[in-house]
This record gives C-alpha cells, structure tokens and sequence, in this order.
C-alpha cells in the first residue's frame, strides 16, 4: 500500500494522478487528508482516505499502519515543521512503515548564512531524522517550483516592464511542480531507489535577466531587470503596503540566488522523467500566453 499526505495539496494530488497515470491500481493508493468530507470532493473515490494531521502523533501512527511506501510531503506551516516532521517520522518508524520518501529541497554547501536557512534547516533535519530512524528512504531534493517564479516577477511585470529583486546575477534552476511530482510517481512505483538522494533540479540555469529577455520577446514589450539593494527593496515594498513576511520571503529567496544556492544544474529529474523537464522559457510561455 502507498499513503500520500498532503493528497489534497498541489504536489500530493499530482503525485496520485501521476501514479493512476503510470498504472497504480487505485486500491494500492490510500490518502493522508485533514478532512474526509472535502477530499471525497476531490480525490477518486476507490482511494482510501485516512484522517490525520502532523501534530497528531497517535492518529498519524494508526493512519500509516499497513502502509508499504510513504509519501511524506513536507509541510507548510513553517513555525510548526520541525515538531511535525518529527511527529511523521517517528509514527513512520513506530507503525511500521517499510519505505519513506521526502519532499526536501536542493541545497550546495555555502560559506556565508543561507538566505533561505528558514526553509534549510528543518529539511536538514527532517533528513537526519529520516536516516537515523532505520527506515529505507529516498530524499527528493526538489528546485524551486517553477510555478512560483511569477509570485517573484509581479503580478503587474508586463504592464510594469519590470523585475525588481535583488539576486543581481544569480541564477536559478526551476522545475514544474508536476514534473517533480510525476518524478516521486515513478519513483514510488518502481524499485531499486532505496537509501538514495536525488538532486530533482531543471538541466539548464536562468538569470532575471534571461527571463525579462524571454517576456520581452513574448510579450513584444520591453521587460527590463532591476536588481536594488536589499535596504532599498525593503522600502520600496513598505511603500506598497506588502506584508512583511512576503518582503522577507522575497529578500531570502533573492539572497539565495545572489548567493549561487538555487543554481544547482542536474540531469537526474532528466533521467527519472526519462525527457527533459520543461524549460523556463516554454513554462512562462505558457503562463503569459
């Protein structure tokens, strides 16, 4: 059996439709919901729905009996992810869990503090926690969602002609959330992934430049890239009233591509999908179509 938590989520439910897809009997897949009522809304009803949440040690340890493989996606609540993340892992081990595989994220080592050390640290020891429990794992260090690259450009980029983040020339490597997900498909229904990590990023890197260069050419506008300091950014979003925690997720994420962290080109997403993934420019081709 394959339990999906987060099945209602964007990443969970595109796992399950990429397993139907691949050919999973519907019965061998069962769901990790919060509420049974709303997921029968959205998932298919020959799925098994099991009612739980990760603060919930002893229903997470009751809902993962029986359970082969666990799909273990990371949550979201990023003040609570630590005391979560240890309450699955070690309902995992407890319950009797054969393999256990994690939504991470991709990270290099760095000499300077990660602008991103908020998300870092509890994926760091999410895996440490995940090792050290005895269970046979895969680590799926996933990119940066490529759907969230236009939270980064505005809502307004083409009317405004601007980017405006303080990566300077940083790059990054995206990748769909589907494809990542599709990848954790195929990785749960085939065998010989056991005790592995996989770096899951896009082959090829892109600047703010090079995507103000492709909106250009898609919009027939020019779309130009701005890279402020953090002080004048900061202010510059006061100004318009945008909460601070989105400004210090903007200023963190932007930190981290200055710094190189999101630049992470690899072919192992290639090889599992066994296609290319989807290019930035293709994506946001599609995006502002």
């Amino acid at each position: 059996m394959i339990l999906i938590t987060g099945a209602t989520g964007p990443f969970g439910s595109h796992v399950i439709t990429s397993l139907l897809q691949l050919g999973t009997d519907v019965t061998e897949i069962s769901a990790l919901v919060r509420d049974k009522k709303k997921a029968s809304h959205v998932l298919p009803p020959e799925i098994e729905l099991k009612q739980s949440n990760y603060d919930d040690i002893d229903s997470l340890k009751n809902a993962f009996r029986g359970v082969d493989k666990l799909m273990f996606v990371s949550g979201n609540e990023i003040g609570k992810r630590d005391s979560q993340h240890k309450n699955v892992v070690d309902a995992a081990k407890d319950s009797g869990v054969k393999h256990i595989i994690y939504t991470s994220f991709i990270r290099k080592e760095i000499s300077q503090p990660s602008g991103i050390a908020f998300l870092q640290d509890t994926h760091i020891k999410t895996e440490n926690w995940i090792k050290e429990s005895g269970l046979t794992y895969t680590i799926l260090q996933n990119a940066l969602y490529l759907d969230s690259v236009p939270m980064f450009l505005g809502e307004n980029v083409l009317q405004e002609g601007i980017i405006y983040q303080p990566a300077a020339e940083g790059k990054m490597t995206p990748v769909l959330r589907s494809e990542l997900a599709e990848a954790a498909a195929r990785i749960l229904s085939t065998e010989g992934h056991e005790n592995k990590v996989y770096p899951l990023s896009n082959g090829d890197s892109v600047s703010y430049d090079d995507i103000a260069q492709i909106l250009s050419e898609k919009s027939g506008k020019q779309i130009v890239y701005r890279s402020p300091s953090v002080s004048e950014f900061k202010e510059a979003l006061q100004k318009k009233n945008v909460p601070a925690e989105y400004i210090d997720l903007f200023v963190g994420f932007s930190t981290a591509q200055y710094q190189g962290e999101l630049e992470l080109p690899d072919n192992t997403l290639e090889s599992i999908l066994g296609r290319k993934p989807s290019s930035v420019k293709k994506s946001l081709d599609a995006i502002y179509a």
